[in-house]
């Protein structure tokens, strides 16, 4: 089993990336686990309190439940992934069942913050890309997707986004095997990733 983790700041381009790693794998063989299933439980506040919550943050991510999961999959266990709603703030009660495969693709802002969780993964990729353009694609994904407004998303970006990246998802960049620019579609790393990973299958 190979374990890629790929980091990066919000709007960097990480599941861009994420794809095009997976269109050079038979789906059979490969999974992915996204860090934003895995939010700590939050069902003893109440959504104007979970509203505020700072999600930016590494203590808000379960990384003994990841870990874990993770580390029950490279022993070849069937897991249940958490489900989360970017909504409601919260895990739902469903869960997501993920089987071992060839490559398992773990995927996040704070992936590499985690001592215990980056000595899992075979390769460490981030995702670089400028603060303008992670901006960007922030602001039409949150409105889009998950059904913000453009005072809210810009108010969390400055408040929380900003000085997080800064803090605790840009100093991870040392820990990377792999950067990856991603202001524009990056062939050449994509073909080393692909070959490295080849070459470990």
């Amino acid at each position: 089993m190979l374990v890629i983790g790929i980091a990066g700041g919000t709007g960097s381009g990480k599941t861009t990336v994420v794809n095009q790693i997976l269109n050079e794998l038979p789906a059979d063989e490969v999974t992915v686990i996204s860090q934003d299933s895995y939010y700590k439980k939050t069902v003893d506040l109440s959504y104007k309190e979970r509203t505020k919550i700072n999600f930016d943050h590494p203590k808000a991510i379960d990384f003994d439940l990841l870990v874990a999961n993770l580390k029950a999959l490279k022993k070849g266990d069937i897991i249940e992934q958490p489900i989360y709603s970017f909504v409601t703030h919260n895990r739902t009660e469903d869960v997501h069942v993920t089987h071992p495969k060839k490559v398992i693709i773990v995927e996040g802002i704070l992936i590499f913050n985690n001592p215990e969780l980056r000595d899992l993964f075979d390769i460490k990729i981030f995702v670089h890309a400028s603060t303008d353009e992670r901006l960007i694609r922030r602001v039409r994904r949150d409105i889009a997707e998950r059904g913000r407004d453009i005072n809210e998303v810009l108010a969390r970006y400055q408040d929380t986004l900003k000085p997080m990246h800064q803090q605790f998802i840009e100093p991870t960049k040392n820990f990377a095997d792999i950067i990856i620019p991603n202001d524009r579609y990056n062939t050449v790393a994509i073909d080393i990733v692909r070959t490295v990973i080849n070459e470990r299958l």
